[in-house]
């Protein structure tokens, strides 16, 4: 998904991190690695939840802050793939997938560009070809504006009267100023989303096709506090069910697009259903604002900008993503969605 953006303390960015996973790799019958060229071909497509941002160890160069922990790496390694890797942070279905990504919506980490700021980013579907076996995607979270959505969310939880219980979900449900743009994103986005898929078969003929769902934020908010950043800052609780509702209902257009083009579709949602946002611990996949980086080794992403302005003693601006814990959920469920015969796109 994409970065927030909003004034003084609430105004972030939802950018769309990480280890090498150890999971083994594919041996020929003599026990020798398989040869690159031996190996099924698997081309990522996707935005910073795909990414894995900010889950250590993550690629600085180019500023879509791909995960060596992410689950296309992980998957990779599990199944014995060669791996094309073309997710990136803040990717939409048109800007990001079907046409380049702009320099300006590659937002890192790190998220303090170099001089310049970053490259524009090739269109992800370009990656595809006739000789691709396998393709997923996980993308439309930033299409739909879920980082505006929560900007507003945050927004309203600071300013609003105290009375107000839920006042986001008041402005984007009927009636509320904000629920006829958000009809019409979800709109666009399942048309975009159907255009996507057509284009992904016609790019890659031959592969199985996954698309991967979004896993939980906040199913469950009991555990959440207002004002703490490493949670949902300052998101009011009643309001934390309208974003859950939110956030399936993008889990249902995805699901829907998959099954109408016979791909597979990989819930990550359920599983990780109990282990949102909320949770501490070990049993908390999913970051939160601005939290304490997971992952090995020792990059850090210094806050900056606004980010310095935000409450709380993380590390970093994190930004509601999945953490180390939420990247190993991913990639089980990806890799038994591509290893069962059933799930063939």
């Amino acid at each position: 998904m994409s970065r927030l953006r909003m004034p003084v303390v609430t105004r972030l960015a939802l950018a769309g991190a990480a280890a090498l996973a150890v999971v083994g790799s594919s041996l020929t019958p003599s026990g020798a690695p398989a040869a690159a060229a031996d190996r099924p071909t698997y081309v990522a497509l996707g935005d910073s939840y795909s990414a894995g941002v900010f889950v250590r160890p993550w690629d600085e160069g180019d500023g879509c802050g791909r995960s060596y922990r992410n689950y296309p790496h992980q998957v990779a390694e599990r199944l014995g793939y060669e791996l094309t890797d073309v997710t990136c942070g803040a990717a939409e279905v048109v800007e990001g997938v079907l046409e380049p990504q702009p320099s300006e919506k590659v937002l890192g980490p790190p998220t303090t560009p170099p001089p310049g700021g970053w490259d524009e980013k090739p269109a992800q579907i370009d990656a595809l070809s006739d000789e691709t076996d396998y393709v997923t995607v996980s993308i439309g979270g930033n299409s739909l504006g879920f980082g505006p959505i929560m900007t507003k969310c945050l927004e309203l939880g600071a300013f609003a009267p105290v009375w107000k219980r839920k006042p986001c979900t008041d402005y984007y449900s009927d009636g509320g100023g904000g629920a006829a743009w958000l009809r019409g994103r979800f709109d666009r986005l399942d048309d975009d989303f159907d255009r996507m898929m057509a284009r992904i078969r016609e790019a890659a003929p031959h592969a199985r096709i996954a698309v991967v769902g979004y896993p939980a934020v906040v199913a469950d908010p009991s555990g959440c506090r207002y004002g703490h950043w490493n949670q949902l800052g300052s998101i009011r609780k009643g309001d934390m069910p309208w974003v859950d509702v939110l956030e399936r209902d993008v889990n249902g257009l995805l699901e829907k697009q998959a099954a109408d083009h016979g791909t597979a579709y990989v819930d990550t949602y359920g599983p990780s259903a109990a282990h949102g946002v909320c949770e501490s611990g070990d049993a908390k996949w999913m970051y939160g604002i601005k939290d304490d980086l997971t992952g090995d080794g020792d990059q850090t992403d210094p806050p900056a900008g606004m980010c310095r302005q935000i409450p709380g003693s993380g590390e970093s601006c994190t930004l509601i993503h999945p953490n180390a814990r939420g990247l190993d959920n991913q990639a089980r469920e990806v890799a038994e969605a591509l290893r069962t015969p059933t799930s063939r796109g």
